[in-house]
């Protein structure tokens, strides 16, 4: 199952280009993010059992409820800014925002009037979604507001900006090795089917990538036909974060591997993963617009982008771990209190060993990033960070 018309776009696109080939990242935008016909901005269910994955935020309300305590720390140890703004990236349908608020409305109103909680989304089908599953915080006067960057001034946010599972679906640059040099994956279109060319690489930026996050490439150490992904769009995403936050914290929650585990020799077709129905595979030219295209994030690159953009790294670790301090252990040993009937103890149970599976979303990456703090501010270890 493909999208015609889409298809037809992604010819005509590659048709106007100079070469006949639009770079991985161009097609990879086109098929998830075109305005009517992308992956994220169609009209088809994505995420839990009627989509094509599943997050952390579907598997019911504690993994929100745990983000929402770790909040709450963050305002205290700011003193309680009002406002303290809230930005959740790439909100989904808007069940982890409905389970943040939830907390915040049953344990701490007052945080509730300090809050401005904010959401920035592309696709205007998921925007519509979020508003509807937020109706009941907009009806009670709760400061929801849907953004774009555009909308924000710079040095004008006092909080913490966050997103679960975003960075992972920013198009990609996919660069190979070919006779010792680095070359850049583009697609063309030739004989009825897109295919695969190798050629210069479309950016300087691409030529510098490896030295920025500390990797010999190309070497000796990596085969001939290596591939493997770059984000530049991660690069200057955080660039941006880090010109509105004015002071507080950035949280990354995604998959991925530092660069050296990333870039590793034997790593050598990449991260580059595809989904549909619960299934995945590593062919970006099937079903496409109704399948989701993902590739794994470098956190040394965001790391290092950080530093650059005045931004400084207060911890990384990984979901399970960070989940576990902030008390999901608590959580599990509750479901022995013999309040809770059979079916709701098992499905809870696997609920919350999904969140901390360590070969699954427990091993997802969590960096904390933080700018304006003091010195003593920065001295108060995060509780997420703790374990």
């Amino acid at each position: 199952m493909s999208n015609l018309n889409l298809i037809k776009i992604l010819i005509e696109q590659i048709n106007q280009s100079s070469q006949q080939g639009i770079t991985f990242a161009e097609y990879m935008h086109l098929v998830l993010y075109h305005p009517e016909l992308g992956y994220y901005c169609s009209h088809l269910p994505k995420i839990g059992t009627q989509g094509d994955y599943f997050t952390s935020s579907s598997l019911g309300a504690d993994f929100g409820e745990l983000l929402a305590k770790q909040f709450l720390e963050m305002w205290e140890i700011l003193g309680q800014p009002s406002p303290f703004i809230i930005v959740e990236m790439g909100a989904g349908l808007g069940l982890l925002a409905q389970d943040i608020l939830n907390y915040f409305e049953q344990n701490n109103t007052h945080f509730l009037d300090s809050l401005n909680y904010w959401l920035i989304e592309q696709s205007s089908t998921l925007i519509k979604a979020q508003k509807n599953q937020l109706t009941p915080y907009l009806e009670k006067g709760v400061k929801l507001d849907w953004k774009t960057w555009e909308d924000i001034a710079d040095e004008s946010i006092i909080g913490c900006v966050f997103s679960n599972e975003l960075v992972d679906a920013f198009p990609v640059h996919r660069v190979g090795l070919e006779k010792g040099e680095l070359k850049e994956i583009y697609v063309t279109y030739t004989e009825n089917t897109f295919k695969e060319i190798l050629a210069d690489p479309s950016s300087e930026e691409l030529n510098h990538y490896f030295k920025f996050v500390g990797v010999e490439f190309p070497s000796d150490a990596y085969p001939e036909g290596f591939q493997t992904e770059v984000n530049l769009s991660a690069l200057s995403w955080l660039k941006t974060l880090s010109q509105k936050l004015k002071r507080g914290y950035i949280l990354t929650i995604d998959y991925g591997y530092p660069a050296h585990k990333y870039y590793h020799p034997q790593r050598y077709r990449g991260t580059l993963n595809c989904y549909y129905q619960h299934r995945h595979h590593h062919d970006p030219y099937i079903n496409i617009g109704y399948q989701d295209l993902t590739a794994h994030v470098d956190f040394t690159a965001l790391e290092r982008q950080g530093q650059k953009c005045g931004l400084e790294k207060l911890g990384f670790t990984q979901q399970g771990l960070f989940l576990m301090s902030l008390g999901l252990g608590d959580r599990l040993n509750d479901l022995s209190s013999g309040r809770y009937n059979l079916i709701e103890v098992m499905n809870r149970r696997d609920a919350l060993h999904q969140l901390i599976d360590p070969t699954g979303l427990g091993g997802f990456g969590v960096l904390v990033q933080c700018k304006g703090l003091s010195p003593s501010e920065k001295e108060r270890s995060l509780l997420g960070l703790q374990y």
